[in-house]
């Protein structure tokens, strides 16, 4: 469907993120398995459940509008996702299967950073569009969906910055 108007442009980016928050699922479960640092393996687990929440809200603004949110399939985070996968996949890998497990844990914060950025990009413009709309209810939605995605970000930062990073500096 094209677009015709805002709120059209609005439903189709809210659709991708809900296709893009349904992939990151079982995306984070992969990422914390492989992880090697405790607290890095905490961080996907924890931003796993936040996803959750993240399409149940995004269910929410569907539901009130008695919508679906299926429709679209967001190939930003399919191929983020498959190039993490590439990344961390033990014999075709980049990193190869006798990494050290500090570059390991350094890639995996790498490629969900990456997620990190494109979602709060995406968030963002949705939220503004949902204040623009008038949509006060959606904007709340969207603005603590958004506040959770910088929350993630911000501790993979500190996780590479404090602990990852300087190891795999040193390995």
């Amino acid at each position: 469907m094209t677009p015709k108007n805002l709120e059209d442009l609005y439903i189709h980016q809210l659709r991708d993120l809900y296709s893009a928050e349904t992939q990151l699922d079982d995306a984070l479960n992969k990422m914390a398995e492989k992880a090697t640092n405790e607290q890095l393996q905490n961080a996907f687990r924890q931003h796993r459940t936040e996803t959750s929440r993240h399409r149940e809200r995004l269910e929410r603004i569907f539901e009130g509008r008695g919508m679906s949110p299926a429709g679209v399939a967001c190939k930003a985070i399919k191929g983020l996702i498959k190039e993490a996968d590439e990344n961390i996949s033990d014999s075709k890998s980049f990193l190869g299967a006798d990494a050290p497990p500090e570059v390991l844990d350094a890639s995996l914060i790498a490629d969900a950073q990456r997620v990190e950025h494109y979602e709060i990009s995406a968030y963002g413009t949705v939220r503004t569009y949902a204040e623009i709309l008038g949509r006060s209810d959606e904007h709340q939605l969207l603005s603590e969906t958004l506040s959770e995605e910088k929350s993630a970000d911000s501790k993979l930062n500190a996780i590479a910055l404090e602990i990852v990073n300087p190891a795999a500096a040193s390995a």
